[in-house]
Parts: C-alpha cells; structure tokens; sequence
C-alpha cells in the first residue's frame, strides 16, 4: 500500500523535527502551512516533506484540512491526518495496513489526548483519521471531523496497535474555537456533536446560563441518541447550576447524567463528589461504590481519567471517615494516593486518615 500522512500547521517549528521522524514510516509527507511566521517552513522542507502555504481569511480547520488533502497524490491508498504536535509510536505504518487490508475504507486506533503528571495516559480514545484517498472531505469549521462526500457510512475496522500521542504546548490559545463553534453550529443547527461541544465551551468561559440553554437544546435534537455525549451534556449542565449557586437544579442534572449512562463510571464519579460538597456521606459512599463495580472502560473521548483513577477512592476515603469507618477510609485513601501519588491533597488526606 502507498500511505502518506498530511497535516496543516501554523508556527510549529518546536514540533516540524519531532513530527517528521515520527511520520518518517510514510511514503509521502504533505503539510500546507497556513502562515507561520516562523521557520516551520523551512524544517518542514529540510526534513523532506512536500509543503504549501496558503493563508484563509476567515480561518476555519475543514478548509484547511481539506486543502492540504488536496496535496495527497490520487493513487495513494490510505490517508492519515495527524498535528504536528501528535506522534505515531514506531510500527503504525504496518498496523493500519494490516486493518485496511481487509477492504475497511476508515480506519480507527488508539489515541492519547493528554497525559497525567506521572507520564500515565490521560483521555484516551479511538480516533479515524486514517481513510481511503477519495470520496472523504472533512467538514465544520472547528472539532471537525473526516467524513464521506456522500454522507454514507464507510466500512470500518480497528488497528489496537497503532497509538498516536497528543504531545500539546499547554500555551497555545484556544480563543478561535468559541467563534468557530458559534458558525458550526450556525450553519447546521441540527447536529448534535457541535451543539454539545458549543454549551461546553460556554461552560469553560463561565457563559453557564448560555451552556446550559445550548445544552439543554443538544438533548432536544432528533440526532442527539448517543446516552455517552448526553450523559455528559447534563453533567455539564449540573455544573453550570452548581456554579451559578442553584446545588438543587445541580442535584437533579447530576442524577439524570447517571440515570442515562448508567454504564459509565463518569457521571456517579462526579455525583458522588457533589455529594462529598453536600456532606452527604451515604450517598458519596454508594455512587462511588456503584462507580468502582464498573470495569469496562469507554474508549470514546467522553472517559475521563479521574474517574478510572483516584477519584472514586478518594470520595469513600472521605465519606467513610465521616461515617466512622476508619478502616475502610485508610484502604481507600491508599488506593487514591496509589493512583495519583504527587497529589498532595490526597497526601494529606491519607496522613489525616492515619491520625484520625
């Protein structure tokens, strides 16, 4: 198979060296640079990659995407879109051959959104960003997504051992993504994925009356089915009344977010915490314990990793404590820590527990 990876970038010189050895395993290479103002252009070509520059005004990624695509030579058999600040680890080239080769149009692999101060994987989910050279387009202007032209749904298959990890610069601004996803969902009201990322973004700025009108339109929409996304746009609403002082419209959203995913550890991790606010140590202890008894972790970009860490064990350390349970709070309390050993919060938790 001929596979070539493409990418846009805009002032990544701190990546164009570390990107290109790790998507050295490509036939081709092709990055349009949409105006770096720095020498990312002239690594990037150094390093042999085929480079483009073209400045969209106004900015928006599927453009964008879609132009550097463009770049791809037609008899390529497989595509990969990567950043410039993502990786592949060694060997992905021969793993995702080995999915397409069954006649799969898109394929899916692992992919680390974040890391833990502990160097532990983070978000981790399955990401299709590889695909067959003709009939995908990407689409919307931000959190955009490769998709068909013709909007049917493309035979698919999983690489398990393809990993690619999201290496970000923790500075870079995200202040175009709020106007982004404010024309995304202008543009095509009835999708569901952009009105849930739109309310949480206005959860991120503090917008929360405008979050949870957003949200609460997400959970109106004929597409909105998918019980992992709604789940999490009423946590987010439980959120924003929490923030805005309204703890009993918080209640309420926190047990509808469990009611409607209840096979996720995410929304009775994040109940059992509001109730350790409420000093209700009963019902901290029993979503937690309902959290603990799920054991499948989603690999969807919904799973957290506080969930699937320290925080359930670190809600019974706290309950079980106030209600007498030294025992139990000194084991659960060792757990967290284990999970999350430089947190010093749980440091102290586990010195107070010992001293209690």
């Amino acid at each position: 198979m001929k596979v070539c990876v493409y990418a846009i970038a805009k002032n990544e010189e701190k990546f164009a060296r570390r990107w290109l050895d790790s998507m050295s395993e490509a036939d081709g290479i092709f990055v349009l640079d949409t105006g770096s103002a720095d020498n990312t252009v002239a690594l990037l070509k150094e390093g042999g990659a085929s480079v483009e520059q073209k400045v969209f005004t106004p900015f928006r990624f599927d453009r964008a995407r879609n132009a550097s695509l463009e770049m791809v030579p037609q008899d390529t058999d497989v595509c990969v879109c990567t950043d410039l600040d993502e990786v592949f680890r060694h060997g992905w080239r021969a793993g995702l051959e080995r999915a397409f080769t069954g006649g799969a149009e898109q394929v899916y692999y692992r992919y680390t959104w974040d890391f833990l101060p502990s160097g532990a994987p983070g978000h981790t989910f399955w990401l299709n960003n590889a695909h067959a050279r003709r009939g995908f387009v990407w689409k919307h202007p931000v959190h955009e997504v490769i998709c068909t032209a013709d909007g049917r749904v493309p035979r698919s298959a999983f690489a398990p051992d393809v990993q690619l990890d999201h290496l970000a610069d923790a500075g870079k601004s995200r202040a175009q993504y709020l106007p982004l996803l404010q024309l995304s969902v202008q543009e095509d009201p009835e999708d569901d994925r952009n009105a849930h990322y739109l309310g949480r973004e206005y959860l991120f700025y503090g917008r929360y009356d405008e979050a949870i009108a957003e949200l609460l339109r997400h959970l109106s929409l004929k597409k909105a089915v998918w019980k992992d996304e709604r789940a999490a746009s009423m946590r987010y609403i439980a959120r924003s009344f929490k923030f805005k002082g309204d703890r009993a419209q918080a209640e309420i959203w926190y047990l509808r977010a469990v009611a409607e995913a209840p096979h996720l550890r995410e929304p009775l991790v994040e109940t059992a915490q509001f109730y350790l606010e409420e000093k209700n140590w009963h019902g901290a202890c029993f979503f937690a314990l309902k959290a603990l008894a799920i054991t499948r972790r989603s690999m969807s970009y919904i799973s957290e990793p506080d969930a699937w860490g320290w925080a359930p064990y670190d809600c019974l350390a706290v309950a079980l404590y106030y209600l007498g349970d030294k025992a139990g709070a000194l084991q659960n309390a060792r757990l967290a820590l284990r999970a999350a050993p430089d947190n010093r919060r749980l440091q102290k938790n586990l010195e107070m527990i010992k001293g209690g």
